[in-house]
């Protein structure tokens, strides 16, 4: 079921970021409150890297057990485990050491060191989420390209078209060109999804992907959660609504 998408603007990437972090604070404490170990999905670039600096702020004097949080990634840049490329290791780095993240219950998508190829990759990655994932996923965060693309989910691209849980993407038009992502019916299992978008430069893409254009044209337009659909932007990413 598609749901009704909810716009919120705040006034600058800071201001956003701050937001973000202490409505997935409230979300995650919540959960917890009610006997729940929720699973929530990140996203990479560099208004996920502020909302995460933001969330390890937050985090001492929020309600959170991280612990108790099981934690996925969208995609991943299939590139060696140190590479400062991986959305992982800068999510680690950022705020999962900080809080007390389990790392039984933090699942990266597999590096080069890991798997062979990206296709191979997806499996293991799929064999996991099959293993360790609730069958949905609380709340899923997701960047859009000004493309429209999220995830490594690109206009165009067959992987738009997968039935899988996971897929290899190779030919990336943004570098590294290799990664691993999550597909629309892996990303559509989630009670809510959060779009976090910043800048004017996508101001275009998010004007579309509210729209209503065409998946295959502007990706972000093929998610939304089952129970709600937040946008956050900020002014300028607002700026063509």
């Amino acid at each position: 079921m598609t749901t009704e998408p909810r716009i919120e603007v705040h006034e600058d990437p800071a201001t956003l970021a701050t937001a973000v972090a202490g409505e997935l604070l409230s979300r995650l404490a919540d959960a917890q409150a009610a006997g729940g170990v929720p699973q929530i999905a990140l996203t990479g670039g560099t208004i996920a890297e502020d909302i995460h600096r933001e969330i390890a702020r937050l985090s001492p004097g929020s309600e959170v057990d991280w612990s108790q949080v099981v934690v996925w990634w969208g995609d991943e840049r299939f590139v060696a485990p140190d590479s400062p490329d991986r959305n992982s290791g800068q999510a680690q780095a950022a705020f999962l050491d900080a809080v007390g993240a389990d790392p039984a219950r933090v699942h990266p998508m597999p590096s080069t060191a890991d798997a062979s190829d990206v296709d191979a990759g997806a499996t293991a990655y799929t064999a996991t989420l099959r293993e360790h994932g609730s069958g949905e996923f609380d709340i899923v965060m997701l960047g859009i390209g000004p493309d429209g693309h999220i995830a490594s989910l690109f206009p165009g691209f067959p992987q738009l078209d997968s039935d899988g849980i996971a897929v290899g993407v190779t030919g990336s038009p943004k570098p590294p060109p290799e990664r691993v992502s999550l597909t629309f019916a892996a990303l559509n299992r989630a009670r809510s999804v959060w779009f976090l978008v910043s800048g004017g430069g996508k101001a275009s893409a998010v004007a579309s992907a509210l729209g209503g254009a065409d998946l295959h044209d502007i990706p972000a337009a093929g998610v939304s959660g089952r129970e709600e659909t937040i946008w956050f932007l900020d002014r300028e990413a607002a700026s063509s609504l």
